[in-house]
């Protein structure tokens, strides 16, 4: 328990490079965004499912599907701010929680990082309904605690970049798929908020794609600050020193 409040020494530069172009490979290549897909939907779901319970909405249940689709049931009414907003929170999801994994890393905080996303994924798992997303959410949060707790430090923290990069680079195309396939899903989330808002579902498309862009790049600078000597004071809370030839 005390590594979660500690901080843990920073990978060498290689891993941290080296976790990120294998992230990239496994979003990039079509057998493994298959498989790999289905995390993002549990963070989408996720997104869904906790924005519904912030804005007051009551949490009916989650299920999660072997095509890597999902589906977020909350009771409440069916309009206004709590509806668009735990509509929106879909897609921006896994951006924002690899960006939050990236401020964390950033903070050498490697430890705390997986044992948040083992609560998460626990408090998760009481509203799954179907046996696929069962075994989906087990399968992720068994393999982040098996690493985190019989794993070396330098597997603690493959796992835990390989997670924070992927995130940050598989959150933009879902985006790009949502977009292609408007024509043939007319209840895709863009939709859905299009008639509770009268915003066009294409802005919606481009808002959420700007989130993932924009995540993206400054989750990359918090992830290779330490290669870059690149200082990020308000994330970190230290100031910046001169580095040392």
């Amino acid at each position: 328990m005390e590594r979660l409040t500690t901080t843990q020494t920073p990978p060498p530069w290689e891993l941290v490079v080296g976790t990120g172009v294998l992230a990239l490979l496994l979003v990039v290549f079509r057998p493994t965004w298959r498989i790999l897909r289905n995390a993002v939907t549990v963070a989408h779901e996720g997104g869904h499912a906790f924005t519904a319970l912030l804005t007051g909405r009551r949490l009916n249940s989650i299920r999660l599907h072997s095509d890597t689709s999902g589906l977020t049931v909350s009771s409440g009414k069916p309009y206004g701010l709590g509806m668009i907003l735990t509509m929106a929170a879909g897609y921006p999801a896994p951006a924002l929680l690899g960006l939050g994994y990236a401020a964390l890393l950033g903070a050498h905080r490697i430890t705390l990082m997986l044992w948040l996303t083992i609560l998460l994924l626990a408090a998760l798992l009481l509203k799954v309904r179907n046996l696929y997303g069962l075994l989906s959410v087990f399968v992720i949060g068994g393999v982040i605690f098996a690493v985190s707790w019989f794993g070396t430090d330098t597997a603690q923290s493959a796992l835990a970049y390989l997670a924070a990069w992927f995130l940050l680079l598989a959150a933009v195309r879902p985006v790009l798929e949502l977009q292609r396939n408007r024509a043939h899903e007319p209840n895709s989330d863009a939709d859905q908020l299009a008639r509770l808002t009268r915003i066009p579902g294409l802005l919606w498309v481009l808002l959420f794609g700007a989130i993932a862009l924009c995540a993206l790049v400054f989750g990359a600078r918090l992830l290779l600050a330490d290669v870059t000597g690149v200082c990020v004071p308000p994330l970190t809370h230290s100031t910046c020193a001169p580095s040392t030839p």
